[in-house]
């Protein structure tokens, strides 16, 4: 794939997760792959495999009582890695969260094989998924 079709790719799971559309969120990730997100909170770390990853998404509709919104500011496909620049809007006990965020994607065979979440502010991040 170049990297027209990547980007592609990553702005279609974008919209289904928009959607919380987890089946075809499901088909856009290798089985294997791996999310990592930044910071010490309670959803920072490693996520391991397409059904944690995926568990990771149900968590953020579950602890935001469905308000997570994320809208994208930019896709940028590259030679080995595809880019994305997001707003992240969720509400949770009476607070609202509302950041930026950039995703550095890795792409293998046409799927997500591996993704670095870098939120702007880690800490209020803790925080609020905490």
């Amino acid at each position: 794939m170049g990297a027209q079709e990547d980007a592609a790719l990553i702005r279609r799971g974008y919209e289904a997760f928009s959607a919380a559309d987890m089946d075809t969120l499901r088909t856009l990730f290798t089985e294997d792959a791996v999310w990592n997100v930044g910071g010490s909170g309670g959803l920072s770390g490693v996520k391991q495999g397409r059904d944690a990853i995926l568990a990771y998404f149900g968590e953020l509709f579950a602890r935001s009582n469905g308000t997570i919104k994320v809208t994208v500011d930019d896709v940028v496909g590259g030679e080995n890695h595809t880019f994305a620049v997001q707003r992240n809007h969720a509400e949770r006990n009476g607070t609202s969260l509302d950041q930026r965020a950039a995703l550095v994607f890795k792409l293998s065979e046409g799927k997500v094989a591996e993704v670095h979440e870098f939120l702007e502010d880690t800490a209020k991040a803790a925080d609020f998924w905490s």
